[in-house]
């Protein structure tokens, strides 16, 4: 099961945009990460898709990157035999709850992307994760994770959770997911000082707020939120892709210390005036009021 590069996420956040994160219609949930259709994933005729008993599934024991991709698992059961499995993908089943895991400990990679899961729980064995995908669930709040210290990559992309809390202890995250969801407030990232990517597209945030601890970040994306003033970025000063469009930003403003960036994106918000970037001198890509990529050689940057 192939990791996700930061660009792939970049290009998830930019074509999904435009996406609410109330929205569960069937069309949206056979997107993929570039924003086009799966073609693996069928449109749903309307029909109860009745789940698979696992008994019918042939398992390798000596296999390390398992994949049940839409195999319409019902159920995690049966999978003690996978001792040596280092990934495990169960992405778009019908799997409700998190369970029977617990003997998997070499696991280092788990997908349960687009299933039916409301609650993160049952987790506490799995001390080697790093890299967890629950994107397109139902849950609510982060939660569950005391236990997995060495998580490096978190997707949490489209579910109802209303805050950001309960990842303290996950001190070596270097990205975060939390697009399309229901968070109002950033909060709660202190010791994340690892963070290199942290993706809020399309949420309900108003305020650029808290961010002061995060030295190490690289990539910030809040395109599609409440936004109106760019302010709270002057600690982060490794800075090089900031995402900022379809806000109500008015004004170019409050990126003084942040000279290593190299893309800027303010599309679709309320600025009349280019302004305020004359220090940024490695600016490479541009998006202002039109949603046209500019490159610093299209304009004067002096």
């Amino acid at each position: 099961m192939a990791s996700r590069s930061v660009g792939e996420l970049q290009e998830m956040e930019v074509d999904r945009k435009g996406e609410s994160e109330e929205s569960g219609d069937d069309e949206t949930r056979r997107r993929s990460i570039n924003g086009n259709v799966d073609p693996n994933q069928p449109a749903t005729t309307g029909k109860e898709v009745s789940p698979v008993d696992m008994d019918t599934i042939n398992l390798d024991p000596d296999e390390e990157d398992v994949d049940l991709v839409h195999c319409r698992i019902g159920r995690i059961e049966g999978l003690e035999v996978l001792r040596k499995a280092k990934t495990l993908s169960l992405r778009q089943n019908l799997i409700k709850k998190i369970e029977n895991l617990q003997t998997l400990s070499s696991l280092r990679e788990l997908d349960l992307y687009d299933n039916q899961i409301r609650k993160l729980e049952n987790l506490q064995n799995l001390t080697e994760m790093e890299q967890l995908d629950m994107s397109f669930n139902m849950l609510r709040k982060v939660e569950g994770l005391e236990q997995m210290t060495l998580l490096k990559k978190l997707f949490l992309l489209h579910n109802k959770i209303g805050s950001i809390a309960n990842l303290e202890h996950l001190t070596g995250l270097d990205m975060l997911e939390l697009g399309s969801n229901r968070i109002r407030v950033i909060e709660n990232l202190d010791t994340l000082s690892s963070l290199q990517s942290l993706f809020l597209g399309t949420n309900k945030i108003a305020t650029l707020q808290n961010l002061e601890g995060l030295h190490n970040l690289t990539v910030l994306s809040i395109q599609s939120n409440r936004i109106t003033k760019i302010e709270g970025l002057q600690n982060l000063t490794n800075l090089r892709e900031l995402y900022l469009s379809h806000n109500g930003i008015e004004v170019i403003e409050g990126l003084e210390n942040n000279k290593k960036l190299t893309t800027l994106d303010i599309a679709a918000n309320r600025v009349k005036k280019i302004e305020n970037i004359s220090h940024l001198t490695d600016l490479q890509e541009f998006w202002s009021l039109t949603n046209t990529p500019f490159h610093s050689r299209d304009f004067d940057l002096t």
